[in-house]
């Protein structure tokens, strides 16, 4: 495969910015009441009765944490090495509403309660995990707060103390974080063919926030996503520092935080990704100057320990249902045992136990779940009898003694082979049996070989095959699943940890005009994923998801000033100077870009212009 980068435009039917999602109900406490009247008619004698009662509710969201699964995504991504000297940090929450449930300054506005803050390596303050009842005690300076009915005192709560000189040049203004927080909504359209294999064809929605401070090159930079609720003055749009002199702490609640270093420039997302086929290698171990080894290797075997039936050792092939070219010649199935489907290559003296370990790893995976091995079991006997039946129809004259059994397989069974001929649930051991076939930061194209998966279909079809009479009716109702030719790739790269949900597109010709059917998809590590299309793999696109776009400036040195650029959407161009400490003014950016001037602007057009437009590489076969 050969590679190349493009960048794709932004299309306005899968992504919408908003500036808001307000909850429905605000924080707080809430009375209802409800009144019902009675009245007999006709019967003047029993008064209008009116019955009432009121109940207390409270509304809350989160304070002082966030669960995992709170947060989709960081960026720049977390342990990054790349070049993100120019980028303002985000992050995208999964609740929509999450940034506008408090207020930063108890007001009306819609102002997010959450800030994200970047530090720099001698800036970095130290994470401390203290009790609720701790926050306001001496030491640092931290506004009285109160408890809501379900939280306690000993509940604990993650705090940075950061002196006033250091947090108050980061600290956005209340005016800022105004365009500091939006909301992004996912439309898929139902005739885009090329998102058609995607499992996310539904509308969803992502709150993000946005730093306001560039990360410092040649450093490691710490983003704190901390709350501000309450800690704004309404009146001055400053933030209370409770008379604090420049060296006192203050404290902040951190809900997360994440590092990331701005060190190499080649650690770009498309870099990255066109690194991983630099070896280009297909998925095979290293030559060996042995020629009879490299017949074998160069095909994607490796060797490997192989314990006889009758107790001795040796050294034999084997390889897994990844292949990097045609495979020759078929199997004949079914088979009594997988001693069957072992080959004997005399002219090197090893087996190759490829088929065999794949009957025996489908019968052993099929005695696993206990479900499918009953069901089937309890099946083929009744198929079975059927057989019998039709055989010697003389001995069932009476109707009543005429068993009738449907033949046709239970559509669960069906469904659990289709599943095993994806490759559901097979170890990786058996996929991947040598760590050297997928180094790290690599690519690996493969086909998938069809008598691989033939022969793990028949170790789990053979539950029930006994005697010879099972195998004989296994013989007449042939296990009939199917698949047709299948391609993937195998990558194994930080990558996969350091950009969750990859979009990744296959396509049977060049132009990509034929997207191929996405077959499975799968996080077999926290760094390895694999794919596996229908159909021959002749291009391939990696890209980012929508909400991972992020936010960027043009840097540049002049008469030692560093100035940033921006170009708009309408290619318009704005600059200014950057101020030592990296904080962007997000005010006088605003002003900039909204020209002229519209009271409509908001957080969500902010956006939109601060986006750079997402890197797609894609690979050809040669």
């Amino acid at each position: 495969m050969s590679e190349s980068s493009t960048s794709s435009p932004l299309t306005p039917e899968s992504l919408v910015f908003a500036a808001n999602h307000q909850p429905t109900l605000k924080s707080g406490n809430y009375n209802i009441k409800v009144e019902h009247k009675f009245q007999t008619e006709g019967n003047d004698k029993i008064p209008l009765q009116t019955f009432t009662t009121t109940r207390s509710f409270q509304v809350e969201g989160e304070r002082f944490s966030l669960k995992p699964e709170d947060i989709q995504a960081v960026f720049p991504p977390k342990g990054s090495l790349g070049d993100h000297s120019n980028v303002l940090p985000h992050i995208v929450l999964t609740h929509s509403t999450l940034p506008w449930e408090h207020s930063p300054d108890n007001g009306n506005r819609a102002l997010t309660w959450l800030a994200l803050l970047v530090f720099s390596e001698v800036e970095k303050p130290e994470t401390q995990v203290i009790t609720l009842g701790e926050l306001s005690n001496q030491g640092a300076k931290f506004p009285a707060i109160s408890l809501n009915s379900h939280q306690k005192n000993s509940d604990p709560v993650s705090v940075i103390d950061v002196s006033r000189q250091v947090l108050e040049p980061l600290l956005p203004k209340l005016d800022d974080l105004a365009m500091l927080a939006h909301v992004r909504r996912l439309h898929f359209c139902a005739d885009d063919t090329n998102r058609m294999s995607r499992k996310d064809l539904h509308d969803s929605e992502r709150a993000v926030i946005i730093a306001s401070r560039l990360p410092a090159p040649g450093e490691t930079t710490t983003v704190h996503l901390v709350s501000v609720e309450g800690r704004y003055n309404e009146a001055t749009g400053e933030f209370n520092f409770d008379n604090a002199s420049q060296t006192d702490k203050i404290r902040l609640i951190s809900l997360t935080s994440w590092r990331f270093a701005c060190i190499s420039n080649e650690q770009t997302f498309s870099n990255m990704i066109q690194g991983l086929e630099r070896d280009h290698r297909s998925f095979r171990l290293p030559s060996s100057t042995n020629s009879d080894a490299e017949d074998f290797l160069k095909d994607g075997f490796t060797p490997v320990r192989h314990a006889l039936r009758n107790g001795g050792k040796t050294l034999s092939w084997y390889r897994g249902p990844f292949v990097t070219g045609a495979v020759e010649g078929n199997v004949d199935l079914p088979v009594h045992a997988s001693d069957a489907l072992l080959r004997y290559h005399s002219d090197v003296g090893m087996f190759d136990v490829s088929y065999a370990s794949a009957w025996e790893l489908g019968r052993l995976m099929a005695l696993q779940s206990p479900t499918f091995s009953t069901t089937l079991y309890d099946w083929k006997r009744l198929r079975d009898q059927q057989d019998k039946c039709n055989q010697q129809p003389e001995q069932h004259q009476h109707p009543l003694e005429t068993l009738t059994v449907s033949t046709e397989m239970p559509e669960s069974l069906k469904i659990w082979l289709d599943q095993l001929s994806h490759l559901q649930g097979i170890p990786f051991k058996y996929l991947v049996s040598d760590e050297r076939l997928l180094p790290k930061e690599s690519i690996r194209f493969f086909q998938i070989d069809t008598n691989w998966i033939r022969c793990l279909l028949d170790g789990a079809y053979s539950i029930g095959r006994i005697t010879t009479c099972d195998f004989e009716c296994d013989q007449k109702t042939l296990l009939s699943v199917p698949f047709t030719q299948s391609t993937g790739i195998l990558i194994r790269s930080d990558i996969v940890s350091g950009y969750p949900g990859l979009l990744i597109d296959a396509y049977g010709d060049v132009d990509g005009k034929k997207p191929l059917r996405e077959l499975r998809r799968q996080n077999l590590s926290p760094n390895i994923l694999a794919c596996i299309f229908q159909g021959d793999l002749v291009r391939l696109d990696i890209h980012q998801k929508p909400e991972m776009l992020h936010f960027a400036l043009e840097l540049s040195d002049n008469d030692s000033k560093v100035t940033y650029n921006k170009t708009l959407r309408n290619q318009q161009t704005i600059s200014g100077n950057l101020p030592a400490t990296r904080v962007i003014p997000i005010a006088t950016l605003k002003e900039k870009i909204n020209l002229p001037p519209s009271p409509e602007f908001n957080s969500g057009n902010f956006a939109l212009q601060m986006l750079e437009a997402a890197e797609k590489v894609s690979f050809y076969r040669e």
